[in-house]
């Protein structure tokens, strides 16, 4: 089960998943979130994680494909609410040297407004 909570802070959405993201449900994650970025005007994504359950390497390729969309919009990718099992899937993935991890949201959009 996968749920995606959206709403927009200025040129930032704002993402909140819940559940779990694998290869089940990596398809619906990426086709949502894209369906989301169809607006030109979102130049940056933060992602809650905090009620995110479980994540496999499926998750890390969701992840990637929105990088390289915001990044293609001169935009960033910042997450936050990282549990210890999803923290260690990004730090050993590399995710966490291309997309920064934050300690809340008001951080998170602070960080991804630094330019």
């Amino acid at each position: 089960m996968l749920d995606i909570i959206s709403h927009r802070q200025g040129d930032t959405l704002i993402v909140s998943i819940k559940g779990e993201l694998d290869h089940h449900t990596a398809e619906i994650a990426r086709d949502r979130l894209d369906s989301l970025l169809e607006d030109k005007s979102l130049k940056n994504m933060v992602v809650d994680l905090s009620h995110l359950k479980f994540m496999d390497s499926s998750g890390i390729g969701v992840f990637i494909g929105r990088y390289k969309k915001l990044s293609e919009r001169m935009g960033k990718l910042g997450a936050y609410g990282l549990n210890n099992h999803i923290r260690k899937i990004w730090e050993i993935s590399g995710l966490h040297r291309i997309i920064d991890i934050y300690d809340n949201l008001e951080e998170s959009l602070n960080g991804i407004q630094e330019v």
